[in-house]
């Protein structure tokens, strides 16, 4: 082929994972372009998306990362940003469309719930009464923001906190949400799956195995990646949850809790360190010759 695609990673410039897939990009192409949404510049007016002098219009190809360090409604306006590129001609991974629905952690859960995915109980309304009833009715329950990752901003009530405690929680999260979005907490064995698919196609699965200091496996709360063999049924459930979406990318959490398994969520922006540090496995190698292949597509 005498004319390389040119692919660009939307990202986080300097972070690991932006950094290594687009290292990968370059490796196979000649091509190397880390875009930061944030001095992106949509002119309508000669229908060009700039960043630094590149019209991300001229590319073959963009590759969604990391849209933003911190998930907030904004995130979904860098969203529309590249659908109008994507709507041109430029192909997207993953379609701003699927981004877009697990952007908002409320939107991402009710795809799973139509597509029958087992999840741990949840509850959503802008009531305070009926949050402080659930909350009590759960037992032990966690209170989800609306936009965040790796855990951020979740509180996690449990039977011996005080009435007082609960509604001053309920009150404080409140104050940066629109809505209430509670879920019960499941019993783990002190980790938590990742399971990881490209192109819809089971590559691998980590665990993440919690210190004991955390309520939660999050790796920023001090857990770590180890290898896990799923069975077939696991690995289906797996397929089953990221096919709610069209994602080129992505990881999927499951839990295994006394009640079978569940699933926490699915990724829009997957890492590749879970795989790389749990699997062996070099993620960011395999997404990028995907995205290569299905833009050279004739």
């Amino acid at each position: 082929m005498l004319n390389k695609p040119k692919i660009g990673v939307i990202g986080i410039p300097g972070k690991w994972s932006t950094e290594v897939l687009a290292d990968r990009l370059e490796e196979q192409t000649g091509f190397r372009a880390v875009i930061d949404m944030n001095q992106v510049e949509l002119r309508l007016d000669t229908n060009e998306l700039m960043y630094q002098g590149l019209d991300l219009m001229t590319l073959d190809g963009l590759i969604i990362k990391k849209i933003s360090e911190v998930y907030s409604p904004a995130t979904e306006d860098r969203i529309h940003l590249l659908s109008h590129a994507e709507r041109a001609g430029v192909k997207v991974f993953s379609p701003t469309d699927s981004v877009g629905n697990l952007v908002n952690r409320l939107s991402g859960t009710l795809a799973l719930q139509q597509g029958n995915i087992p999840m741990p109980k949840t509850r959503i309304t802008e009531s305070p009464a009926h949050a402080f009833e659930t909350v009590r009715e759960f037992g032990s329950a966690i209170l989800k923001p609306l936009y965040s990752t790796k855990a951020r901003g979740m509180i996690m009530l449990t039977d011996d906190d005080s009435d007082e405690f609960v509604r001053n929680a309920l009150e404080e999260y409140r104050q940066n949400q629109s809505i209430y979005y509670i879920q019960q907490t499941v019993k783990l064995d002190g980790r938590d799956l990742g399971m990881v698919f490209v192109g819809g196609e089971y590559l691998c699965t980590y665990a993440r195995v919690g210190n004991k200091d955390s309520w939660n496996t999050t790796i920023n709360s001090g857990g770590k990646y180890e290898l896990f063999e799923p069975d077939a049924r696991l690995i289906e459930l797996g397929r089953k949850a990221q096919a709610c979406y069209d994602l080129s990318f992505t990881t999927v959490d499951i839990a295994l809790t006394d009640q079978g398994p569940v699933v926490f969520e699915v990724s829009a922006f997957g890492g590749f360190k879970g795989a790389l540090e749990g699997c062996n496995i070099d993620a960011a190698r395999v997404y990028a010759e995907h995205v290569l292949q299905e833009v050279t597509k004739s």
